[in-house]
């Protein structure tokens, strides 16, 4: 009977995603750990078989990290981004758009679904300027600014899940490395995705950090000032939901849920049933 009541509270939102769009942004400690990317490609792949089509977009700065730690290069973070030298940008390029992303997509074929492995460079998918604030000279270091969806919405089209890693390309042949949070928001809104979903290492929002029974599992957009005002939404999650506002007030997008790779199944959990186990900004 439990198992039953499982299927029937997902019925109606099965019913409603069919059909939708949704862009997925894979991040944090998740990338880790093979049990956990595996289960969350089992999630996103029974997604398209109940008719949502779903893009990926993934990080790996840990990886990158690691990777040029081994090669002896220590790593240089200016308010949370990487500074990106020519050597620094082969590397990124190497783990974003090589070994992270092709594992990502065969995980998926492993579970029984279609992938397409690609990196923003591709079919000038992400075209971007090199990113300057306050004087500092980040390097290959990108801002988005174009686009092109149309590799997407084929891919889309024909039953694929697009597996997109934030490398794109600087106008002239050279790779720019992208924030994958800003990449996720940038082709949310182009393929005029109805769900953003960001996979990260906490739960949601709390009203009190210190407090694990203050999460808030709905924000509606119109309470985001309030919030911040008095400091219940600080630090990197700032720019994550200043973003998804903007989003949510001038585009398709509906919500967009923040919740925690480190829970076993967290994307179903979150999208069908009616609790949810993270934050929804609508």
């Amino acid at each position: 009977m439990k198992q039953a009541a499982v299927l029937i509270e997902a019925l109606p939102y099965i019913k409603k995603f069919r059909g939708q769009r949704m862009v997925i942004k894979i991040g944090g400690s998740v990338l880790d750990s093979d049990l956990l990317v595996q289960t969350m490609m089992q999630n996103i792949v029974l997604l398209t078989y109940i008719g949502v089509e779903v893009v990926i977009v993934h990080g790996g700065g840990k990886h990158i990290s690691t990777l040029l730690k081994r090669m002896g290069k220590e790593s240089s973070f200016v308010a949370g981004l990487r500074v990106t030298d020519d050597e620094t940008m082969e590397i990124t390029q190497m783990v974003l758009a090589g070994w992270l992303n092709k594992n990502l997509t065969a995980l998926i074929e492993q579970e029984g679904g279609k992938a397409v492995g690609i990196s923003g460079k591709d079919a000038s998918l992400l075209v971007a300027k090199r990113l300057q604030v306050n004087h500092v000279n980040y390097g290959r270091v990108g801002k988005v600014a174009q686009v092109n969806s149309k590799l997407l919405e084929t891919l889309l089209r024909d039953g694929f899940i697009p597996v997109v890693s934030p490398i794109a390309s600087d106008g002239a042949g050279g790779s720019l490395n992208v924030n994958a949070d800003t990449v996720a928001y940038e082709i949310a809104a182009a393929i005029h995705a109805r769900k953003l979903i960001v996979i990260t290492d906490v739960k949601g929002i709390y009203k009190d950090v210190n407090d694990e029974t203050s999460l808030l599992t709905t924000i509606r957009v119109s309470e985001l000032a309030d919030l911040m005002d008095r400091s219940v939404i600080t630090g990197g999650m700032l720019p994550k939901l200043e973003s998804a506002n903007r989003l949510i007030k001038n585009t398709h997008l509906e919500a967009l849920h923040l919740i925690s790779g480190k829970i076993p199944h967290a994307l179903l959990l979150e999208l069908f049933t009616q609790k949810g186990i993270g934050t929804k900004l609508y």
